[in-house]
């Protein structure tokens, strides 16, 4: 039987914890499905993760329970990173792996992604078939009793296997001796991790966001207000500072001015000197429908090609499987190495901007130069339902009108956020003034159609 996707979004489950979907029913519903998909062997182990999040707790239990009942060894390594979840499913060989975060929303969303057991993201068609599982009675079919009930165990060096793999992917020898860095964690899942992985390194690390409660998660600073960062170094002439989000699989940073440099500008930088040094497959960096118009130009000027794709971390992976190709990422911070991960991972993007600094002795601020940004403007609205922008007459009068207006040196993009009951409005064109005005009209319409 077919099932269209109702459970997952563009980056797996997300909500309100303790209301649908987010509930521990749910949870052991897909615990129970992902077991049931991944029984690859007579005993298979499935790795789990998680944030900071104080309902971690409640939805890592549903989830164990949901995989033992269905025969799976359940590997738990407590708060981590979700590409270092990724990193330990394949490491430990594991059928799957689960992450339990909200990324950067507040802490009291939450959500649940999925790996292979490689460490990718499943694609839909897979969380499509999770989905038919979970509905067409082959859970209640199939109960594996007395020897075949799974079991559970802590995997207690999860989190220095991690640091070390982080360590590996700057170059052998280097240090950052004399650099003094800002980290703001978000009180999220690599509080611990990024601060280790600097100090090993030889950095004089000011580490903020560091004191988890289970409820200060992404709050007043992160990915998300990197205005936070900012000032400390400003405060502390550090060199640099970067802000990682709850689960840190996205970074933003800023330069020793506190000049925010976002995913666009880390890209188009990481770009250059992976085309520099012959790294960069095909010549091409893959990126998305958000990613600035000026990632595009820049990198077209010195004969990189740039491939869209839809928004998600995963979709830009995907597309780089399928071209072979080594870099990919988006402006929120998302920045994805082939060679060494697979999904997006905030503290590797901020170990390869800082490697770059150091071997060729340029400062944060002139290597985000090699990008100029095209004035852009993000407008999110609250909407009740998700209806079909092009059903939505007055909306797609008003698009047709900027797009003309703007002509080829403008972009119009309105979509749906896939975590979220939220529609997004991006304009870029050459004029701040006239793109924020169309923004704030286009979004006030889509108010008046959608609003809640």
């Amino acid at each position: 039987m077919t099932v269209e996707r109702t459970i997952f979004g563009t980056d797996g489950v997300r909500g309100v914890a303790n209301e649908e979907p987010m509930t521990v029913e749910v949870a052991l519903r897909l615990g129970q499905a992902v077991a049931y998909q991944f029984r690859h062997r007579r005993r298979h182990g499935i790795v789990i993760g998680k944030d900071t999040r104080l309902s971690g707790y409640m939805l890592e239990t549903a989830l164990a329970s949901g995989i033992c009942s269905m025969g799976g060894d359940v590997l738990l390594v407590g708060p981590l990173p979700t590409p270092g979840v990724a990193y330990i499913t394949r490491g430990m060989r594991a059928d799957a792996g689960v992450m339990i975060s909200a990324s950067h929303n507040p802490y009291q969303d939450n959500g649940i992604k999925f790996f292979d057991g490689q460490g990718y993201k499943l694609p839909d068609a897979v969380e499509q078939a999770i989905e038919a599982i979970m509905a067409n009675g082959a859970l209640d079919r199939q109960r594996p009793t007395a020897q075949d009930i799974g079991r559970a165990a802590r995997i207690d060096d999860a989190a220095g296997r991690y640091i070390t793999f982080l360590k590996s992917t700057v170059p052998e020898g280097m240090t950052f001796d004399g650099m003094k860095i800002v980290v703001d964690c978000a009180h999220g899942a690599g509080y611990r991790v990024a601060p280790a992985v600097l100090s090993e390194l030889g950095a004089h690390v000011i580490a903020i966001g560091i004191s988890p409660d289970g409820r200060n998660i992404n709050r007043g600073g992160g990915a998300l207000h990197p205005e936070y960062v900012s000032r400390i170094v400003r405060e502390h002439g550090a060199d640099c500072g970067f802000a990682l989000d709850g689960d840190a699989d996205r970074v933003i940073m800023c330069d020793a001015d506190g000049t925010v440099v976002d995913g666009d500008a880390i890209l188009a930088l990481c770009a250059v000197d992976m085309q520099r040094n012959g790294e960069l497959a095909h010549g091409t960096v893959v990126a998305t429908t958000m990613s600035n118009l000026g990632l595009i130009l820049s990198l077209q000027s010195l004969g990189i090609t740039v491939v869209r794709a839809n928004v998600g971390d995963r979709y830009v992976i995907q597309e780089m499987r399928a071209g072979g190709y080594m870099l990919g990422g988006e402006q929120s911070g998302h920045i994805i190495f082939a060679k060494h991960s697979t999904t997006g991972d905030g503290i590797l993007g901020a170990l390869k901007v800082l490697s770059i600094m150091h071997q060729t002795g340029q400062s944060l601020s002139m290597l985000r130069a090699v990008m100029q940004t095209v004035p852009q403007v993000l407008v999110n609205v609250p909407v009740r339902e998700k209806r079909p922008i092009g059903d939505m007459a007055p909306v797609a009068s008003l698009i047709a009108t900027y797009e003309k207006e703007l002509g080829a040196r403008g972009r119009i993009l309105v979509r749906y956020s896939g975590t979220e009951k939220v529609a997004r409005v991006m304009i870029e064109g050459e004029r701040q003034e006239q793109i924020r005005k169309m923004a704030d009209t286009l979004a006030g319409e889509i108010s008046q159609q959608l609003g809640i």
